[in-house]
């Protein structure tokens, strides 16, 4: 996992606040982590029987699934353009 820097110019054309940026691609990053977490408990309880918890289920590291990083999956989108948002204090 190799770090890339971010231009801060890139950033700027898609908002002029440099905090609403930040605010935003904080609030994706926790939806997506949401998404995902979610997600992970649907596929768990669907396997799992209930009521028994006795025993922790063994899992194949060859099944582990590296995702990318909910912060890394929300800046990416920020700069692609992909996200849209709605300042509150502004429309009101």
């Amino acid at each position: 996992m190799s770090l890339e820097p971010l231009s801060i110019k890139e950033m700027e054309s898609q908002s002029a606040d440099i905090y609403e940026t930040v605010v935003v691609m904080s609030k994706r990053a926790k939806q997506v982590l949401g998404d995902r977490i979610v997600e992970e408990i649907i596929e768990t309880s669907d396997e799992a029987e209930m009521g028994v918890y006795d025993e922790l289920v063994e899992t194949n590291p060859e099944d582990y699934e590296e995702l990318e990083k909910p912060t890394t999956v929300s800046v990416n989108e920020f700069i692609e353009g992909d996200l849209d948002w709605k300042n509150e204090q502004e429309d009101s």
